[in-house]
C-alpha cells in the first residue's frame, strides 16, 4: 500500500469514527453502514478531482510479509557477525 491509498484510508476512517460518535451509531449494523458510506463518499472526491482509484494504484513488488522477513533474516546475519 502506498502513501496514497494509506492516506485515503486514515481519512476515511478519521472521518468514520467521528461519524459514528456525532450521530451516536451504537450497532455494528449501523457502523458498517456508516463505514460504506463514508468510503463512497471519500471515493467519489478521489475521482472527482482526477486523483488515480485505489484499485488502479500500482501494486507493490514485494508484499510486506516478504519484506518484513527479509528484515528479520538481515538483523539475523547483524547479530551472528
Amino acid at each position: 500500500m502506498g502513501s496514497t491509498e494509506l492516506i485515503a484510508n486514515l481519512f476515511r476512517i478519521s472521518q468514520t469514527e467521528e461519524k459514528l460518535i456525532r450521530d451516536n451509531k451504537q450497532t455494528e449494523k449501523e457502523a458498517n453502514i456508516t463505514h460504506y458510506n463514508v468510503g463512497a463518499k471519500v471515493r467519489k472526491t478521489i475521482k472527482e478531482h482526477g486523483g488515480t482509484m485505489p484499485e488502479d494504484l500500482p501494486t507493490p513488488k514485494k508484499s510486506l510479509k516478504q519484506l518484513e522477513k527479509e528484515k528479520e533474516n538481515k538483523n539475523r546475519l547483524v547479530k551472528n557477525d
